[in-house]
């Protein structure tokens, strides 16, 4: 008797081992099915195009966020990071300046403003929420200061292409995103960084006593965040062929989702961008499936916080089960 229960549990152990390995695309595949379901135009070519430049942007913030909050961090800044960079880099092509020039200044604000913000919470002990709270209304006060809120036109064609297609149909921004997750996935998995990166989100305490300087790596989270959430920034001032000073409002909330959707723990430790990747695909679909329904953006924000609720719940309990 015993031994068919000790049987019984190692099939149910390995059954919710396999789950936690594959919740993520079982959700993915049950929202493809109900999109092909309520419309046919769903699995069309550009409509899936669609989707990868919807995601984009997000996705690209996103690949920070998890760095982010694989330390048990939090950054509520990169939506006016983004703002501000897509200002910054607007003005100075607008002045004449070299467009590669340009991206490379505009990244430097970007890492400096995650260096400022990773400083003021490791060195002085501020809370995350509450340093990247005030990196948030800062930058997006900058961001409205550069041009006393309005938008700056007439940027040059050469750095439009960045926002268009490749190929003709293959968004630009979708393929950066791709390329960023991809290195952002080596870096974590494969690198000795990624390594220390889990060991601090695992137990810092732990981390420090083994001899990882915890502060450093955790500010380096937050210059990469503010490096992804800078590139967002640049990619979306040259789709919309304009530097827009209230772009990215309530975006960090969206990259928020998607990571912790895509399985990682707000606690710290656990998941990857590999999960993030795929949670803001779903989150992309979802927003497409409403939209080819006709129904409103309302019941979108419900909808989507039922789903991360509900993803929460799934991986809580399939990890207890584990």
């Amino acid at each position: 008797m015993e031994r068919i229960e000790t049987v019984e549990n190692n099939i149910q152990a390995k059954f919710f081992v396999f789950l936690q390995k594959y919740n993520l695309f079982f959700i993915f595949l049950l929202f493809v099915i109900i999109g092909s379901l309520v419309s046919d135009k769903f699995l069309t070519t550009q409509n899936l195009l669609n989707i990868l430049q919807q995601s984009a942007f997000i996705g690209i913030i996103s690949i920070g966020m998890t760095f982010v909050i694989l330390v048990a961090g939090i950054d509520l800044s990169v939506g006016s990071i983004l703002a501000l960079a897509g200002m910054v880099v607007s003005f100075l092509l607008t002045q004449g300046i070299n467009p590669i020039i340009s991206i490379i200044l505009t990244l430097i604000v970007g890492a400096l403003l995650g260096l400022i913000t990773g400083t003021i919470s490791t060195k002085f002990k501020v809370p995350a929420f509450i340093a990247t709270l005030a990196m948030m209304v800062t930058a997006r006060g900058l961001a409205l200061l550069t041009t006393d809120g309005k938008p700056i036109y007439d940027l040059p064609a050469s750095f439009q292409a960045l926002g268009g297609n490749m190929f003709g149909r293959i968004p630009v921004p979708a393929v950066i995103w791709i390329g960023l997750t991809l290195i952002a996935f080596i870096i974590l998995r494969y690198t000795t960084v990624g390594r220390k990166l889990y060991a601090i989100g695992g137990n810092a305490e732990s981390a420090r006593l083994s001899g990882i300087p915890v502060e450093r790596y955790i500010t380096i989270t937050f210059i990469i965040s503010g490096l992804t959430a800078a590139t967002a920034g640049i990619l979306m001032s040259a789709w919309l062929t304009v530097g827009q000073p209230t772009a990215g409002q309530a975006m960090e909330l969206d990259a928020i989702a998607a990571v912790v959707i895509g399985g990682t723990s707000l606690f710290g430790g656990k998941g990857g961008v590999g999960g993030t990747f795929i949670g803001v695909v779903i989150m992309s679909m979802i927003i497409n499936i409403f939209n080819l329904l006709g129904l409103s953006s309302y019941y979108q924000s419900i909808f989507m916080g039922v789903i991360i609720v509900f993803a929460l719940i799934l991986n809580q309990y399939i990890a207890n089960k584990k």
